[in-house]
């Protein structure tokens, strides 16, 4: 009995990871740690560009006063580094976040889609919600005062 209650978990778990993006998946069982920690370091987050410059999404936490804010850092195609919360502002009380698919962004909740070079040109509504950043040098740099008003949707 316990081995077919045990495959059936492992069968579900895989059928949804299929289904979905892993991103997603991650989301929904808490598996893998999908948001990879960041630290403020003097009042900054800095993140080397050759760790985010590869066009994929890549998912980051910051921790503040016991809540995580979530954000995801992606090059658009016209080659510009782009952030934005894992959250925006109509969708952000279901907390699902977004996946990438190839040049666009999906909202996991409601399911529209929004091209990675209008994050940061574009916000309100649904819209991934922007986050402020810089490229100074060969690095990513985030104000952690830029993170914090983010806690609100988390």
């Amino acid at each position: 009995m316990k081995k077919v209650v045990v495959t059936a978990l492992v069968a579900l778990i895989v059928g949804v990871m299929s289904m979905h993006s892993i991103h997603e998946a991650e989301a929904a069982f808490g598996l893998f740690g999908a948001h990879k920690k960041v630290k403020d370091v003097n009042g900054k987050i800095e993140i080397p560009l050759k760790k985010v410059d590869d066009g994929k999404a890549h998912y980051f936490k910051f921790e503040q006063d016991g809540t995580t804010i979530n954000f995801f850092v992606v090059q658009s195609n016209d080659g510009v580094i782009r952030a934005a919360f894992d959250a925006c502002d109509v969708c952000f009380p279901a907390k699902k976040g977004y996946t990438q698919d190839g040049d666009f962004m999906i909202c996991n909740n409601c399911g529209r889609r929004f091209h990675s070079s209008r994050i940061n040109v574009v916000e309100g509504g649904c819209n991934p919600a922007p986050l402020r950043r810089q490229v100074v040098g060969d690095k990513l740099v985030i104000k952690t005062s830029d993170i914090i008003p983010g806690a609100r949707y988390f």
